[in-house]
């Protein structure tokens, strides 16, 4: 049975099909007199011209308000393929997170990255919790995004029941929720939080190495700024009424605590999302979106299908047969099918820098990148291609900060390649410099943890990322990299190259890249069910001495 969504469209499209009809008509009579007043020639051409003009004008027309109408008809079973992941955000609702080194305060800024991140993710299954002395469950893993953002819109330093920061028993929580998970999706444990934890900083390292054996993806997502300040307290209507005061009067001083941070991430194989980046939901988005997700099918019946396009398509079939019958239009369409295939031929010119690297001048082509970086600052490919060829020509500290700025991008391709090359950069100096070793072998780890965030399948990350954690535990000189020449940093033109890729070592000590995959890979996890905790209990009053914000 053929319905209309608009009935009256239907019974004014013959009316709509004779007015253009005739409408048309009259121009082509117009036409041919204005031919006849320079001669009968003229006349007869335009006469012979365009004879069914008209009539596919037209029909196109009724054919299109006929399709304005909205025809249905027939039914169609329709089968729905959801792929979600198991994500639990944890909030820090602490007082120092209402600190206003951020706009508008930490806590506002992390509820603000929060709600965009639960729009971002839907059909996902997302959960809740808010941690301050001691950690609440608001919601198990659910698909409702709506209830969550209820949730987060509620959010207050005032429904802890105990003051303080800790970092532990989020951690904890947070294994609880996601350990009861189905196992064929992926794991993450997002926690916005400035860092200062007054607990045991031993306790929040053996959490976060839980979450690592269990195979729970960490990201840390930093607030506040570097630089001490105080934490506003104000009344109901926002109004400021003092400074946040210890016990002794004095005015509270409150910092992000990035070594709390750094910490926790190495302990858990995770990574931080910086507190400057001014998209910290978008970061994350673009983090998680290599992840694994499991797969929901679900089917319906829709009865009366849209068939708006058949005689959308009849009427376009109607005019486009017209139009070849006109041989300037056909000629036109005949351009316009060549054009593509010819424009798709013509090649941009290559760059000076380009060009130097394509000699093997890698000195002159840091020099030119850097040049065009000059007018190009917001362009992270740049970046990208300035640090990379700062690297091959020896200046660390140009590639350290370019190819640092570049690995803020939201690009994922982009930022996983500049993070690949930041980590071999960190191992080409700790070959170099032996005193600080230890700390260029540190930072090489974190920047391929962070890169395998984006690319987990990514072989030579996960070998140089178990290279690296050999060196570290004392591999020995066997183990040290020997570094192949760097590819084209071209990240976005025709030079081409991904990340630099470190070979494997020689040596009788080393691991076959297998090896270092099923190190890497998170190792089985079984069924937990966790039951929902209270909230928005009566706050205790602090014991004397302990720190309440």
């Amino acid at each position: 049975m053929i319905t209309f969504d608009a009935p009256i469209v239907v019974l004014l499209a013959p009316i709509v099909g004779a007015a253009v009809w005739a409408a048309a008509a009259w121009a082509r009579r117009s036409r041919v007199r204005r031919a006849a007043a320079w001669s009968e020639a003229t006349a007869n051409i335009a006469r012979r011209a365009g004879k069914l003009g008209a009539p596919a004008l037209g029909l196109a027309a009724a054919l299109a308000a006929v399709a304005l109408s909205g025809p249905r008809w027939g039914e169609e079973r329709i089968v729905t393929e959801t792929r979600g992941l198991n994500l639990v955000l944890a909030i820090d609702i602490s007082r120092s997170m209402l600190a206003e080194d951020a706009k508008p305060s930490r806590l506002g800024r992390a509820l603000r990255e929060a709600r965009r991140l639960v729009q971002d993710l839907d059909g996902d299954r997302l959960g809740l919790s808010a941690f301050a002395g001691t950690s609440y469950i608001l919601s198990p893993l659910s698909v409702d995004g709506s209830a969550l953002t209820l949730y987060l819109d509620a959010l207050d330093p005032d429904i802890a029941s105990e003051g303080g920061t800790s970092l532990a028993p989020a951690l904890a929580q947070g294994i609880d929720l996601l350990h009861a998970s189905p196992e064929i999706a992926d794991r993450v444990l997002v926690v916005f939080t400035d860092g200062e934890a007054h607990d045991s900083l031993e306790q929040a390292v053996q959490e976060a190495r839980r979450l690592a054996a269990l195979g729970i993806h960490l990201i840390l997502v930093a607030e506040g700024g570097r630089q001490p300040t105080k934490i506003p307290v104000r009344d109901d209507r926002g109004t400021f009424v003092s400074w946040q005061q210890d016990e002794s009067g004095n005015p509270i001083l409150t910092s992000r605590r990035e070594d709390v941070l750094g910490a926790v991430a190495d302990a858990a194989q995770g990574t931080i999302v910086a507190a400057e980046l001014p998209d910290q939901a978008g970061a994350v988005r673009d983090l998680v979106a290599s992840y694994k997700r499991a797969t929901a099918t679900e089917s319906r019946t829709q009865h009366g299908r849209p068939r708006a396009w058949i005689p959308l398509l009849l009427g376009a079939l109607v005019l486009g047969a017209q139009t070849l019958t006109r041989r300037t239009a056909a000629l036109i369409g005949v351009l316009l099918f060549l054009a593509p295939p010819l424009a798709g031929q013509v090649q941009r010119p290559r760059s000076s820098a380009e060009k130097a690297w394509d000699r093997g001048d890698v000195r002159g082509a840091a020099a030119d990148y850097l040049a065009e970086l000059k007018a190009h600052e917001d362009d992270d490919t740049a970046w990208y291609n300035t640090g990379t060829a700062a690297m091959a020509a020896g200046d660390p500290a140009l590639a350290r900060s370019s190819l640092a700025r570049a690995a803020a991008s939201l690009d994922p391709d982009l930022r996983f390649r500049a993070l690949y090359n930041l980590g071999l950069l960190a191992l080409l100096q700790a070959k170099a410099d032996s005193t600080n070793r230890e700390a260029h072998l540190a930072n090489a780890a974190r920047a391929y943890r962070e890169a395998l965030l984006l690319q987990p399948h990514d072989k030579p990350a996960k070998w140089n990322l178990e290279l690296v954690n050999r060196m570290r535990g004392g591999g020995g000189q066997a183990n040290k990299p020997n570094p192949p020449p760097p590819p084209s940093p071209g990240a976005g033109g025709e030079g081409g190259g991904g990340g630099q890729q470190q070979q494997q070592p020689q040596g009788g000590g080393g691991m076959s890249e297998s090896q270092a995959d099923q190190v890497l890979n998170s190792i089985g996890q079984e069924e937990l069910r966790t039951r929902r905790d209270r909230t928005g209990r009566t706050r205790r009053a602090a014991p004397p001495g302990v720190k309440d914000w």
